[in-house]
């Protein structure tokens, strides 16, 4: 097996000191192909010492400069773009042609590009100005579903900002993160600004969240893993920036192309083996609309190819390992158990796969709001299909979940659905399937995180803000 032992420290690949290692295990087979060295505190402190350095420089940069940066680190992402696909789908088992996890990392850089050309950091308020400067050291944890696009939100911003940074992938991905240093080493990022470190949370993540010459932690992961962030980071007050769980609902109104829901819904609930925050894991229709939509969900689930993520015909890959496998198992075990319709899918891998941690594409109906399937993030090609009787109703079945991620509505009156998003406890509404963008701003509400992320918004959580009282004019005016 292949051994991955260097971490990328102010500007160089250093080989990893300790001697602890995780083995990384292929979820379409159950094989271990490579090992990886995990860091310490003391690599943390060494990570942090040089994007303190750097950030005196850095942070001083011009707009020009940074956009410069930011134009050679996507002219560098997209000539490794296939390889970093490569390992996204060896170590988390995404289908080899979802090009979606490297596009949108891509992109996340390219809108970074237009925030900061159209950006002012200084502007006037009555008879002061307000200045936008640069936060400082910036610890990143991110998740594994999502292994490029998480960091190359954050990342873009971050360097947008001029801020330097502290990198702690997930364990279980971090071949694509070797792979996206090597395209910041070739794109010329300053030493000590982009740092990389491969560990698991209780040490190189409970480092980076307690470390004091770190200002700000971006985190994105489980709500349970978010609540330790914080209160790791709550010692140093330092700012504290969260993406969470999710149980998102898609509300179909009785107006709605049913067709169009079940065909979106279906696409969108299982990308990725279900294994994204956002997923509209709840689809609540009215109750005498229900056997119709069940039929057409079942229908359009038929169409997905769940194998081999090597397969171009494959459209749903394993989940990424034998733990999420199991709790995923356990999860439908309970929804039979609780009494939930099981209309599709069900225990057990999909029939012709003995090996790799595989779910069959799974669909419960008529789930009840209390019912365990209805309320817990599952995280997996899991959905549950709700009635309800009115509109008021699927409101509050909605809102009724500690989560407030995401929230998607069907309709054929755009007044109508509008309306009934501003009603909903989430921080992003979705009309009728529409795709996401880089400028409209991503959080949760709830215990779904805080801070946002993309476009200005997301910017902004790198800055702090200093009043300048009485000068109303700009130092260059």
């Amino acid at each position: 097996m292949n051994h991955y032992g260097m971490f990328y420290l102010d500007g160089q690949w250093v080989e990893a000191p300790g001697a602890a290692r995780f083995t990384l295990v292929n979820p379409a087979t159950e094989a271990p192909h490579a090992t990886v060295s995990l860091g310490s505190s003391d690599d943390v402190d060494r990570a942090v010492g040089a994007a303190r350095k750097a950030f005196a420089s850095f942070s001083n940069t011009t707009k020009a400069e940074r956009i410069a940066l930011l134009e050679r680190v996507v002219m560098e992402f997209e000539a490794r773009e296939d390889d970093i696909m490569a390992a996204v789908s060896l170590e988390m088992g995404a289908p080899r042609g979802m090009k979606a996890h490297t596009r949108t990392g891509i992109e996340a850089f390219r809108q970074a590009i237009v925030t900061l050309r159209e950006y002012e950091f200084e502007t006037r308020l009555g008879t002061n100005l307000v200045r936008r400067e640069p936060i400082g050291v910036c610890g990143l944890i991110t998740a594994w579903n999502w292994p490029v696009q998480l960091i190359c939100t954050k990342l873009a911003a971050a360097l947008a900002a001029g801020c330097t940074v502290v990198w702690k992938p997930s364990e279980f991905t971090p071949l694509s993160a070797l792979g996206l240093a090597e395209v910041m080493h070739a794109a010329g990022v300053p030493p000590g600004v982009f740092n990389l470190i491969n560990g698991d949370g209780p040490t190189v993540g409970n480092a980076i969240s307690r470390h004091a010459d770190i200002d700000l932690v971006s985190f994105t992961g489980s709500t349970r893993a978010g609540v330790l962030v914080a209160e790791a980071a709550a010692a140093t007050v330092k700012r504290v920036c969260q993406e969470l769980g999710g149980k998102s609902a898609n509300i179909i109104l009785p107006d709605a192309d049913l067709a169009a829901a079940a065909r979106w819904n279906i696409a969108r609930g299982f990308s990725n083996s279900g294994q994204s925050c956002h997923s509209p894991t709840r689809i609540l229709v009215h109750e005498q609309q229900l056997e119709e939509l069940n039929a057409l969900l079942v229908e359009e689930a038929g169409k997905i190819r769940v194998g081999d993520p090597q397969d171009p015909a494959t459209t749903l890959g394993p989940v990424v390992n034998k733990a999420q496998f199991e709790r995923i198992q356990t999860y439908i075990q309970i929804g039979v158990a609780e009494g939930a319709d099981l209309v599709c899918g069900g225990p057990g891998r999909p029939e012709g796969l003995d090996a790799g941690f595989f779910i069959k594409p799974t669909i419960f109906s008529n789930v009840n709001p209390s019912m365990t399937v209805a309320r817990e993030e599952i995280f997996g090609p899991v959905l549950a299909v709700i009635p309800y009787a009115t509109e008021a109703q699927a409101i509050e079945i909605a809102n009724g979940t500690p989560y407030g991620l995401g929230g998607y509505v069907f309709s054929s009156d755009r007044r109508k659905a509008y309306d009934m998003g501003a009603q909903l406890r989430a921080g992003r509404i979705f009309f009728n399937g529409a795709p996401s963008n880089y400028v409209a701003p991503m959080g949760g509400y709830k215990q779904s995180g805080n801070g946002r992320e993309m476009g200005v918004f997301g910017l902004e959580e790198y800055l702090e803000v200093k009043s300048m009282i009485g000068f109303d004019e700009p130092a260059g005016a």
